[in-house]
C-alpha cells in the first residue's frame, strides 16, 4: 500500500513540475525568437506638411496641406531572435484631404487622395522575452502609394477651369524611410498590446491637369495602437 501511495505521490509530483515547465515555456516564448505575432487595432497618419508653391500661372503663396486621417490596421510581427524582429504593418489605405494653404488658406478643401503606405521594419526589443513590457525602436523603409487623387470645384475655380472643363490632379508615389519608438505589453502568454509612434521623411509632387505643379514634405507622423496574438 505504501509502495502504490508513494508511486501516486511521485506521479503527482512529476505532473506538477511538468505544469510549471510547461507554464514557464510559454511564458519564456511570449516574444522569444520564432514567435509569430498578429495583430489588429488602429492607426492615424498625421502628414506633417511642409508646402513648396504652386508653379505659375498662380497667386504668389499658394501652398497646400493635407489632413490626417485614422483607419483600422494591423500587421505581422516575426521574432527572428530574443531582440530583433521584423514588422509588416498592413491596411487598407488611408483617405486624406487636401486644403488649402498660405495664400489659399480659406478656400478649404481642393482634393483628396488615398494614401497605401507599405513598410518593413526591423525593430530591437529590450529586456528578456519573459518581459511584461518591452520598449523597441525600429526602422525601415516605406514605399507610399498615392491614388484616386480626386479635385474639388475649388481648385478648378483658382485655376480658370469650368465646370466642363475641371481641373484634375495626381500624386507622385515615393519612397522614404520609417523610424519608429514602441512599447509591447505582455497581458497573457499569447496576449499583448502594442502602441508606437513613427515618422516617416517623405517627398511628393502633385501634378495639375493645367501642367502647374507643388512640391511638399509629406512628412507624415503614425500614431498605432493594437491587440497582439502569439502563434
Amino acid at each position: 500500500m505504501a509502495t502504490k501511495n508513494q508511486g501516486r505521490a511521485t506521479a503527482t509530483r512529476a505532473l506538477i513540475v511538468a505544469a510549471a515547465l510547461l507554464a514557464g515555456a510559454g511564458a519564456a516564448s511570449a516574444q522569444s525568437a520564432g514567435s509569430l505575432i498578429l495583430r489588429g487595432g488602429a492607426t492615424q497618419i498625421a502628414p506633417d506638411v511642409t508646402s513648396g508653391d504652386l508653379t505659375a500661372p498662380s497667386f504668389a503663396g499658394t501652398k497646400a496641406d493635407i489632413k490626417s486621417n485614422t483607419q483600422p490596421t494591423g500587421g505581422i510581427t516575426w521574432m527572428w531572435s530574443d531582440h530583433i524582429a521584423l514588422d509588416l504593418p498592413l491596411s487598407a489605405g488611408f483617405k486624406h484631404d487636401i486644403v488649402g494653404d498660405g495664400a489659399i488658406a480659406g478656400v478649404g478643401k481642393i482634393g483628396e487622395v488615398r494614401a497605401l503606405p507599405v513598410t518593413l521594419l526591423a525593430q530591437y526589443r529590450f529586456f528578456g522575452a519573459r518581459a511584461d513590457l518591452r520598449p523597441y525602436v525600429g526602422a525601415g523603409p516605406t514605399y507610399a502609394k498615392f491614388y484616386k487623387a480626386r479635385s474639388t470645384a475649388a481648385l478648378t475655380a483658382l485655376t480658370g477651369g469650368s465646370p466642363s472643363n475641371p481641373t484634375t490632379l495626381t500624386m507622385e508615389s515615393r519612397w522614404g524611410l520609417t523610424v519608429q519608438g514602441g512599447l509591447v505589453w505582455r497581458l497573457a502568454p499569447q496576449w499583448s498590446l502594442d502602441g508606437f509612434v513613427a515618422k516617416t521623411a517623405l517627398k511628393s509632387r502633385a501634378t495639375l491637369s493645367t501642367g502647374q505643379t507643388l512640391d511638399a514634405k509629406v512628412n507624415p507622423w503614425s500614431y498605432s495602437l493594437g491587440v497582439g496574438y502569439r502563434f
